[in-house]
């Protein structure tokens, strides 16, 4: 039986491509959720190396995933996650997680807590959800499908501007190779390349596009 969920408007792209600021937006204009199924998988990386798990053992970080409790909260209508009731936002964009969120995000034990989360989210709240699979994976039977890419040179860019430091070339090779749920283009997604557009041109585009399947929007 096919789950009933509440509109979800799907955001993928690879790193910098700059599907954050576009959905986060998106989600303002509309007035819907906004969710970063990254955080997700941030926060779970980081607990797991606060709990001293290498990265790359599978079995201990499913195991690890049976005993924790991962929840969320709304701010301002962002979704925040939880570690055992502990918000854990400030620290996911340290170093040791950024250089680890790859090869934890891997496993399927892992894929399957963040989409049952995300699963959670969308019976209760219409939703902007950004990612890599939302489209193609989490939220497949959504008419609401689209994939935000730029050039590797302007998310290089992006990314040194942002402060981060891992590297696009590595990243990307992670996403698109990744044997569970990789990065992949929809079929019935929407591209848009915004190497050289504003966001406010990005999101435009994308409400115009919701238009034209027949999304109710009132601007």
């Amino acid at each position: 039986m096919q789950e009933q969920f509440h509109r979800v408007i799907a955001i993928d792209g690879p790193a910098a491509s700059g599907k954050s600021s576009v959905a986060r937006e998106l989600a303002r204009r509309l007035g819907f959720v906004y969710v970063n199924s990254g955080a997700i998988y941030r926060a779970i990386t980081w607990h797991i190396l606060q709990k001293g798990i290498d990265p790359e053992d599978s079995e201990r970080i499913t195991g690890a995933l049976r005993l924790v409790a991962i929840t969320g909260a709304l701010q301002d209508k962002e979704s925040r996650v939880l570690i055992n009731g502990v918000d854990p936002a400030d620290r996911l964009r340290d170093d040791s997680v950024n250089e680890s969120v790859a090869r934890v995000s891997q496993f399927p034990a892992v894929r399957q807590v963040v989409a049952e989360k995300l699963h959670e989210d969308a019976h209760s709240h219409n939703l902007i959800v950004e990612g890599r699979d939302i489209g193609s994976v989490v939220f497949p039977d959504t008419p609401y499908k689209f994939y935000v890419d730029a050039s590797p040179q302007v998310r290089l860019q992006r990314r040194a501007a942002q402060g981060e430091r891992d590297e696009i070339a590595l990243r990307d090779h992670a996403d698109f190779s990744r044997p569970v749920s990789p990065l992949v283009i929809a079929k019935d997604a929407c591209v848009i390349d915004t190497s050289h557009l504003t966001i406010d041109s990005v999101v435009s585009q994308i409400i115009a596009r919701l238009k034209q399947l027949g999304l109710p929007i009132d601007s």
